[in-house]
């Protein structure tokens, strides 16, 4: 029989695989250079790229498995609300003095006090004299016509009222515009000139006479009561302030009519609006009391805008906030040395009487005087007066 001599089949060599990065005893040099000689060893491989009889698909072929990951650290959620927190109290802090630098800038600082001369000394409390006028300032015929104001040239007081800041409690004392009198002597707030005593007027004339000025003059001089701060709004601003917040809520307890002031009111809850608000507190036909009445109802509606407007519904939104600001700085007249902040504190001093902290009274009368004004009863008044200078509750009433 003829011998046939197989092919010599050379030795495979193990060789390191370097896709793997280890020692492989099945990796041959052929594998390595990509040579194939057609024999097979006995072992199962395959090419990077599979297919062909014989190969491992690359998902089973340990050489291309997924090399293991490290895993993404879990959240660290101290710190995150820790920056959280930062960034929200440095944007609040950046909202509120903007807030606060924006309102400061459109506050009319136009009182000056300085040019009141011979004044008392200071008390214990803060007092601001606040001034509702008749100042049609800005305002279209149309608006004239629908807030039943007229169409008088100039301003006069349509209302006057101390509001005392006391630790003690706040006090706020209505002076009827027809309170009998003495105008002092005083320098004229344009002309500095220096004009005599006027003695038996009535209180609404001084503003007449030479404005803001003068009226501090003679409330200082009739009362013994130094004023600290004045602060004036016009029947265009107080109604826009309440349009702003939505409207006011009050509890109105005798329903009344007045056409002079266009006042149609039900009695009971109600939420009055600007043109309403205006009529309510401008009242003064439909009560037997006139003008005392009036004031108790400016006391009473005052005390709810500030209630209302001194909440963190309203200064927290500044969908509130700014346009009621913005609607009371147009026209709020207020003296060279009053502050936001002041003008802050004079509000929630109001907010704080509407809460029962504090009294609402108007000043002592004693009876009627010429011309159909009202006579204060002095006595009365000077206990009112010591009572707050000192900072002591306040103990007397008024009998109107």
């Amino acid at each position: 029989m003829r011998h046939v001599q197989r092919p010599q089949v050379p030795q495979q060599q193990p060789q390191y695989d370097q896709g793997q990065q280890q020692y492989n005893p099945n990796f041959t040099q052929q594998q390595a250079s990509g040579y194939d000689s057609g024999y097979s060893n006995g072992q199962v491989y395959g090419s990077p790229q599979g297919g062909g009889r014989g190969t491992i698909p690359p998902q089973h072929d340990p050489r291309y498995a997924p090399q293991p990951q490290p895993g993404r650290p879990a959240p660290d959620w101290r710190r995150r609300i820790k920056i959280g927190s930062v960034v929200l109290v440095v944007g609040v802090l950046a909202w509120s003095v903007g807030t606060y630098a924006w309102a400061s800038s459109q506050m009319r600082n136009e009182v000056d006090l300085s040019k009141v001369i011979e004044r008392p000394a200071e008390g214990d409390c803060t007092t601001y004299l606040i001034v509702g006028s008749d100042s049609r300032e800005g305002m279209s015929a149309e608006e004239k016509k629908k807030l039943h104001t007229g169409s008088a040239e100039g301003k006069r007081t349509d209302s006057m009222m101390i509001l005392a800041a006391c630790s003690s409690g706040n006090t706020m004392v209505s002076l009827p515009r027809d309170s009998w009198v003495t105008i002092p002597s005083f320098v004229g707030s344009e002309s500095g000139k220096k004009f005599g005593a006027r003695g038996g007027s009535k209180l609404n004339a001084a503003y007449a006479m030479d404005g803001p000025e003068l009226l501090v003059r003679t409330v200082e001089f009739n009362t013994g009561l130094r004023i600290d701060h004045y602060a004036e709004i016009g029947f265009a601003g107080f109604a826009n302030i309440v349009d702003a917040l939505g409207g006011v809520d009050l509890n109105i307890e005798k329903g009344f009519k007045d056409k002079k002031s266009g006042a149609d009111f039900q009695a009971g809850e109600q939420t009055l609006n600007g043109e309403q608000a205006l009529a309510f507190v401008r009242t003064r036909y439909a009560f037997a009391e006139s003008d005392l009445a009036r004031t108790k109802n400016q006391q009473k509606f005052l005390s709810a805008l500030a209630n209302q407007a001194a909440t963190p519904g309203t200064i927290l939104n500044p969908f509130k906030l700014y346009p009621t600001l913005g609607a009371g700085l147009d026209t709020l007249i207020v003296d060279k040395d009053m502050s936001l902040y002041d003008l802050g504190k004079m509000f929630f001093a109001m907010k704080g009487i509407s809460g029962g902290d504090g009294k609402s009274m108007n000043i002592p009368i004693s009876g009627s005087a010429p011309q159909g004004s009202l006579k204060w009863d002095m006595p009365k008044v000077k206990q009112l007066v010591s009572q707050i200078q000192n900072d002591e509750p306040v103990t007397v009433t008024s009998d109107r």
